[in-house]
């Protein structure tokens, strides 16, 4: 009502804050409920709504490339959104109303006995570089690092060694699907080694080394095997069927939805903490020399 009014009197003061006031309220009591792990989606349909508010800006001011614009914006953003629910096999109107972060302190994991295993970066090196295929597994932890340019170059020294490399990308890893993608094409990954979670699975258990780089809740195993866990039902790569597998993390928080990652207390898990970008400098070297 306010914004049909203002239309007709845009030179009213009071309606005008009045209706900034509302909105700010409903865009906090909208944002609050909803679970950290669904962060990505909700970002992604406020992205909409602010292409929804440019094309209305375009009606009132009669600009066409406004209107054109904002409704690109607000469609492709509500579709991204949907896409994104779909990959974590869930309702748009669960994201926004299920309060998935409630139920996350709630549930125990039955994979959460014994200490995570901490290896040597030597350790790893060897078992890269005399490994007949590695799969790189990576996560919002490679962007917040600027790391797609180091695993590009541990990739290639171990594809001159014989070893067969490919990637396994989560369609919701990072902030926004593609995220992982784009990284990785910047540092000129070749797009036939990277898979689609669909395709990689299968390839696990032949896997000699799985290295998980900054990704957490996608590699959770709760999400298949305990159906208590408030991310049961989302699909995961199944990294915890290889013969081996190399997580690299700062520390040891936890992931973005706040839920303990079984895989890390697992006999076949080894924890390699520091920053990623410069841990994988590292490898590099360490491989060479192996």
């Amino acid at each position: 009502g306010l914004f049909i009014y203002l239309i007709f009197v845009p030179t009213a003061v009071i309606p005008f804050y009045v209706m900034l006031g509302l909105a700010f309220v409903f865009g906090v009591l909208l944002v609050m409920p909803i679970g950290s792990a669904d962060m990505p989606v909700v970002m992604s349909l406020l992205n909409s709504y602010a292409g929804l508010a440019s094309a209305a800006t375009g009606f009132v001011l009669s600009n066409n490339v406004l209107i054109i614009a904002g409704t690109l914006d607000g469609f492709s953003g509500f579709i991204l959104s949907i896409l994104m629910c779909r990959a974590m096999n869930r309702s748009i109107t669960n994201v926004l109303f299920g309060a998935f972060g409630s139920a996350a302190t709630a549930a125990v994991s039955e994979g959460q006995q014994g200490e995570m295993r901490e290896v040597g970066l030597e350790d790893i090196a060897v078992q890269l570089a005399y490994a007949n295929k590695v799969i790189f597994v990576p996560g919002y932890g490679l962007a917040t690092a600027q790391a797609q340019h180091a695993v590009r170059e541990l990739a290639t020294v171990l594809e001159n060694r014989g070893v067969t490399v490919k990637y396994g990308i989560h369609p919701v890893a990072g902030r926004m699907p593609g995220h992982m993608n784009v990284l990785l094409a910047e540092a000129n990954v070749p797009y036939s080694q990277l898979y689609e979670l669909e395709q990689i699975n299968p390839e696990f258990p032949t896997t000699d080394v799985a290295v998980v780089i900054g990704a957490n809740d996608v590699v959770n195993p709760d999400a298949r095997d305990n159906p208590g866990s408030p991310i049961a039902g989302m699909p995961i790569l199944e990294v915890d069927r290889a013969k081996s597998v190399v997580v690299l993390k700062r520390g040891q928080g936890k992931g973005f939805s706040g839920l303990e990652n079984p895989l890390f207390f697992k006999p076949v898990t080894g924890m390699l903490y520091g920053d990623a970008k410069d841990t994988l400098t590292k490898l590099v070297s360490a491989v060479q020399h192996a």
